[in-house]
């Protein structure tokens, strides 16, 4: 009897980190429409290929399906408008001005960048408990607590027909009532970006950042975008190809959740917290992804100059492609509010356009984007309505809450927050960033600010 023929090795964990799985063709082909991509013969043979991903052969036809589909022509009015490296982004930036005059006396930068951390602390830990629930299952929640619309933190008690849904729901009880904001993605990232301006210094680029992340960051701490990323730089892959190298997320919220610390840094200069954004975001995103990173930052430094919401959201924009996707997105936001649309009537347009159970529109950098613009314009600079606003919206809860609180604090500092709001937080954040496992809220924003001061000229 003849050598039996070898097997094809197969994955034993389907939910193996290292492996593509059938999702990543799924979003691949959505992100190549979206980027108005024609795939052609080449959609049918992602389906196909879905089926061959449990072998090491599939995989490897995978990957080289991957650089087929990245290769493909751009089309349609984006086409061109949408660069990935800083000059090319540049290039495309709408002229405006790019120093406004600013008052960095040392007490003020403390209030306001303390105001930021809180303000991200506090809408990171409202939308926590509900990442990835639906909007209708929060509001039947609230409902049946007769507490509807939201207007405070999250309680215990899900009526039994939304608890049978399952979901995320059984998380819900560890994270309601805790008295500090625990560690989550949305913090530990603006942790880490103070941690590399304050090693490398404000010349970092976007290699120190990823030999940061591979010295100091679990692999497993990281998700989507980054996760791949993470997985280029450890096969020898760097910046800027990690960032599409077999990456199907390049586009997706990450990115814009690593922002703040940059704009923290480079308060009343957001050509500088813009550019701080890009180095970061470069390795693990591309176009739209870099751009919410850019205009999150860009927004945090006009924060502490501005003193409306819809200020600072324009002004932001002007630090990236006049032309691309985020920006036209964002204006047909602030659009409505000009035109004297309700609150209701905002959101209710943002979920006919993006729909919440689908995964690429659930964390994309655009959607949550435009949730963000609408919290702040509708939140109308009073904290406790901003936050939960951007959190009622659904999708992305916890970073949208974050951003929004975040950008908002910086406006209005922490003397000027409400205690309802912060006292929950006992001045405690854990992250699992190393030199900030356990540390006073204040004393990180006092350290940020000592170091933005040199930044700035301050």
């Amino acid at each position: 009897m003849g050598a039996r023929a070898k097997q094809p090795e197969r994955i034993q964990d389907r939910n193996n980190s290292m492996w593509l799985a059938p999702g990543d063709i799924d979003i691949e082909i959505e992100q190549c429409a979206d980027e108005g991509k024609r795939l052609g013969i080449l959609a049918a043979q992602g389906e196909e290929l879905k089926k061959r991903l449990d072998t090491a052969e599939g995989q490897q036809v995978a990957r080289k399906w991957l650089e087929k589909t990245l290769a493909r022509k751009e089309r349609g009015p984006h086409a061109g408008q949408e660069p990935s490296d800083l000059k090319g982004i540049r290039d495309l930036r709408p002229r405006a001005p790019r120093t406004p005059d600013a008052d960095f006396a040392p007490a003020r930068m403390v209030d306001r960048i303390h105001g930021a951390w809180l303000g991200r602390c506090c809408g990171c830990y409202l939308g926590k408990p509900v990442e990835g629930v639906r909007r209708a299952d929060m509001h039947a929640v609230l409902k049946h607590q007769d507490r509807f619309p939201l207007n405070g933190y999250w309680r215990p008690g899900v009526p039994k027909a939304v608890e049978r849904k399952g979901g995320r729901w059984p998380t819900f009880p560890r994270t309601w009532g805790l008295k500090y904001m625990p560690e989550d993605d949305d913090t530990n990232y603006t942790a880490i970006g103070l941690a590399v301006v304050k090693k490398c210094g404000p010349d970092f680029t976007p290699t120190d950042v990823a030999e940061f992340w591979l010295r100091n960051v679990p692999f497993l701490h990281c998700c989507t975008a980054e996760r791949v990323a993470y997985r280029n730089f450890t096969w020898g892959i760097n910046p800027p190809e990690s960032a599409v190298v077999a990456n199907p997320y390049r586009e997706w919220i990450g990115a814009q959740i690593r922002a703040d610390a940059f704009g923290y840094l480079a308060v009343g200069r957001p050509a500088l917290a813009a550019e701080f954004a890009w180095r970061d975001a470069s390795i693990s995103h591309v176009k739209n992804g870099i751009y919410g990173e850019m205009w999150v930052a860009a927004m945090l430094a006009w924060a502490y100059v501005l003193d409306d919401p819809r200020d600072v959201v324009l002004a932001g924009l002007n630090e990236i492609p006049a032309g691309c996707r985020l920006a036209d997105a964002v204006r047909h936001v602030v659009d409505l509010f000009d035109e004297g649309a309700r609150a209701d009537e905002a959101v209710t347009n943002i979920h006919t356009r993006w729909d919440e159970t689908n995964r690429h529109h659930w964390v994309h950098t655009i959607s949550n984007a435009e949730i963000v613009t609408y919290a702040l314009l509708w939140g109308k600079r009073r904290f406790g309505r901003t936050v939960c606003l951007a959190v009622d919206a659904a999708f992305d809860t916890d970073c949208n809450g974050a951003t929004a609180g975040s950008v908002l604090g910086m406006m209005l500092g922490a003397t000027a927050l409400p205690a309802s709001w912060t006292r929950q937080l006992n001045d405690t954040l854990e992250t699992g960033v190393a030199g900030y496992h356990r540390v006073s809220i204040a004393g990180i924003a006092k350290e940020t600010a000592d170091l933005a001061r040199t930044l700035v000229g301050a």
